[in-house]
This record gives structure tokens, C-alpha cells and sequence, in this order.
């Protein structure tokens, strides 16, 4: 019974490896596409359009301040494979890749309702907007691909993540929900899931951040933007869905799997054998992430009882 059982599914395996190329999307061409970045000045934004730059790619760049949006045009010219002129027409667009963010940390009570309302508007609705000015085309064109940077924090909540995570949760299901629209019209969407990167964001939100998520946060190393660039335009490309970097992203993106589309069945496959196990390991995490808050809380407690017998 034993034998039959393996020897079916060593033939159902078989067989899903067999129809796999015929569900998978057929990888995009960045010599000559067209490919728009939001939040392009800086950090990942910025390392991205450098990528695909250097693949062949016209870029076009968004962002709010006009001196930064300049001086990373001049960087990103530097790394030109051809002669190119910045004033041709660029023509459809390709690839979109949603990278315009931010963050604010803190306490949910000590967070003001306004900042719920803005991040939303900026890391959530920031990519709704340009998503829906390119995607009529796409599916016109029957070509395509529309990135949304989302954060390891918008996989999993933590503390004084409250406003942040939330709308980078949000991405995740317009993301999936739209990937099943799109699909049929050859047009595909990757989500990314960053970790903790050096940027000039994560520089600023470091500023604020309660004790609690600063301690949390230097569980895990801190990425070079550049690396966490590639990975990305590497998914995109590929027409992969989920987009992550480095033994953590992989275990956090099986995990949170859920009901999320997959390029290839293998990839469907790894992530059934690989749950119970990734499972086990996270619950040691969250224990590690509740004794650092339950150990800061306490120490809190002391200090404020010191202060008052003082």
C-alpha cells in the first residue's frame, strides 16, 4: 500500500513538472522597455531604475521632490549600456514598479488617527493610482508587469507597526486580487517583501522607533538596497508573484503563502512541504518577540515605580 502510494505520487509530481512551463510566464525583455519607478530618487526606488537601466531599459522616474529626483537621474545616467537620448519617446509602459513609501513607528495609542489615514494614502493608495493609469494598456498590449513594494512587516505585525503594517498588508490583497484580473492578459504582478534595508528611510524611521521595535528589528541584518534591488527586477522579470530575499523572506513567504498565486507548480510544491516545518520555527520567533516586549514593559514598570519613590 506503501509502495502504491509513493509510486503515485512520484507520478503526480512528475506530472506537475510536465505542465509547469505551460503555466509559467513567459520572462519579459528589459532591453528597450519601458519602465516607470515611483519613489525613484532613493533607496530601493532609486537602486531599481539603476537595475533595469543597466539591462537596456528607458526609465522614467516619480517622486516629490524635484532636487533629489535630479540628482538620482544623474546617477542613474551614469550606468548607461547604450547611447540612449533622455528626451526620446519612451512609448507604452512596460513595467511599473511601486516603490514610493513610508514609515512611522510608535505606540497604536500614541499614534494620531492622521497618520493611519496618510500612510494609507501614501504606501497604500500611492500605488493604486499609477497602477491604474498603465494597466488598460497592458491588457491591451497583452504584455506587462506591475510591482508592488511591500515590507517583511507587511507579512507579519509587530510592535509599533500598527499604522505601517497595515497599509502594507493592503498591497498584498489588491495585489492578489488583481494578479487573478490580469493574468489572462499576459499581465503579471510581483509583490516584494523586503527586510530591514539601508536607505534614507530606515534611517529616519530608526529616529522614532519605541524601544520595543528597535529591538525586534536588530534580530535580523540590515540589506544594501542594491541586493534588494536585484531580487526584485530578477521576480519581476520573471513573472514571479512573491518577490523576498535571504533564508528569513523565504521562510516568511511560505508561511504567509495563504491563497497568493504561484508561478510554478514547484514553487506550490515547496511551499505544502515546507509549512509544518517553517511553522515550528516561527512560533519560536513570536515567543522571542514577546519576551523582548514583555521584558520592556517590565523594565518600564520598574523605572516609573523608581521615579515615583524617589
Amino acid at each position: 500500500m506503501l509502495l502504491l502510494a509513493a509510486a503515485f505520487l512520484v507520478a503526480f509530481v512528475l506530472l506537475l513538472y510536465m505542465v509547469s512551463p505551460l503555466i509559467s510566464p513567459k520572462p519579459l525583455g528589459l532591453p528597450g522597455a519601458h519602465v516607470v519607478v515611483t519613489g525613484g530618487s532613493s533607496g530601493i526606488g532609486k537602486c531599481i531604475a539603476i537595475e533595469c537601466y543597466k539591462q537596456g531599459a528607458f526609465i522614467t522616474l516619480v517622486a516629490r521632490n524635484e532636487d533629489k529626483l535630479l540628482q538620482a537621474k544623474k546617477e542613474i545616467e551614469k550606468h548607461s549600456i547604450n547611447d540612449k537620448q533622455a528626451q526620446e519617446k519612451l512609448g507604452p509602459v512596460d513595467m511599473l514598479v511601486n516603490c514610493a513609501g513610508t514609515s512611522v513607528s510608535g505606540k497604536f495609542e500614541d499614534l494620531e488617527v492622521s497618520t493611519f489615514e496618510r500612510l494609507m494614502s501614501i504606501n497604500y493608495l500611492g500605488s493604486v493610482y499609477p497602477s491604474r493609469a498603465v494597466i488598460t494598456t497592458m491588457k491591451e498590449r497583452r504584455v506587462g508587469r506591475i510591482v508592488f513594494v511591500s515590507s517583511q512587516a507587511g507579512q507579519l505585525g509587530l510592535f509599533g507597526f500598527t499604522a505601517y503594517s497595515a497599509s502594507k498588508f493592503a498591497i498584498r490583497g489588491l495585489a492578489e486580487a488583481l494578479q487573478m484580473e490580469v493574468k489572462p492578459y499576459n499581465v503579471y504582478i510581483t509583490v516584494a517583501y523586503p527586510p530591514d534595508t539601508d536607505t534614507p528611510g530606515f534611517a529616519e524611521e530608526n529616529r522614532t522607533k519605541p524601544l520595543e521595535t528597535r529591538l525586534i528589528s536588530e534580530t535580523t541584518s540590515v540589506c544594501k538596497p542594491e541586493q534588494v534591488a536585484k531580487q526584485i527586477v530578477k521576480d519581476a522579470i520573471q513573472g514571479n508573484f512573491n518577490s523576498s530575499l535571504g533564508s528569513d523572506g523565504y521562510m516568511l513567504s511560505a508561511l504567509t503563502c495563504g491563497m497568493a498565486p504561484v508561478t510554478s507548480i514547484t514553487e506550490g510544491l515547496q511551499q505544502v512541504v515546507t509549512m509544518g516545518l517553517f511553522r515550528t520555527i516561527a512560533l519560536f520567533y513570536l515567543g522571542s518577540f514577546d519576551s523582548i516586549v514583555r521584558r520592556c514593559m517590565m523594565q518600564r514598570e520598574k523605572s516609573e515605580i523608581a521615579n515615583k519613590t524617589a
